[in-house]
């Protein structure tokens, strides 16, 4: 054989082993790296739903002390004045109602459109029979009618029927499946 031939066969010899070694390490670090992203990934993204379902969760808690503020049961007491006309009673309930909805109205990104569609049905439903028993009196009158009309259509309601105890039912429910599912 010829020098050339010699030389570039020891030239091939040392050559075609570093590639070899070169390309395999090239692809075990490559692998390595990868998999390392992906674990520090999943990490973040472990961390992220952990924040995400305290978030979710104090959103339904504040949810159903809202729900509970505004049942009339509750309210009735907090605004009620003897010194109130219906009309006054009727407008501080009304207005109480709306501060305590636009205090809550963040928790609407937290929640399914079902919990909050079911939030804002309920305020509206208890604004509607407050305003529905308050065009039926005298609005001048003592607000003592009103309270006891309001009581009186409270008293004739069967429980579960009641527009805060459907939505706190459903909120509860919705709650409980995150906190067994971790996700909704």
């Amino acid at each position: 054989m010829d020098i050339v031939t010699t030389t570039l066969l020891e030239l091939l010899k040392y050559t075609v082993p570093s590639i070899v070694v070169m390309i395999a390490s090239y692809t075990i670090v490559n692998k390595f790296l990868v998999a390392q992203m992906q674990r520090k990934q999943m990490a973040i993204f472990k961390e992220s739903q952990d924040v995400t379902l305290r978030l979710r969760l104090q959103a339904y808690e504040r949810l159903v002390l809202f729900i509970e503020r505004i049942s009339q049961r509750q309210l009735m007491p907090r605004i009620y004045d003897s010194a109130m006309t219906v009309r006054d009673l009727q407008q501080a309930v009304i207005m109480t109602i709306n501060a305590e909805f636009e205090h809550n109205l963040s928790q609407q990104i937290y929640v399914s459109r079902n919990v909050w569609e079911t939030v804002k049905g309920v305020k509206e439903q208890e604004m509607n029979m407050v305003s529905t028993l308050a065009r039926t009196l005298n609005p001048e009158a003592p607000a003592r009618d009103l309270h006891a009309r309001i009581l009186e259509v409270l008293s004739q309601t069967e429980e579960q029927d009641l527009p805060t105890v459907m939505a706190l039912k459903i909120i509860n429910d919705e709650a409980a499946k995150i906190m067994s599912y971790g996700s909704f």
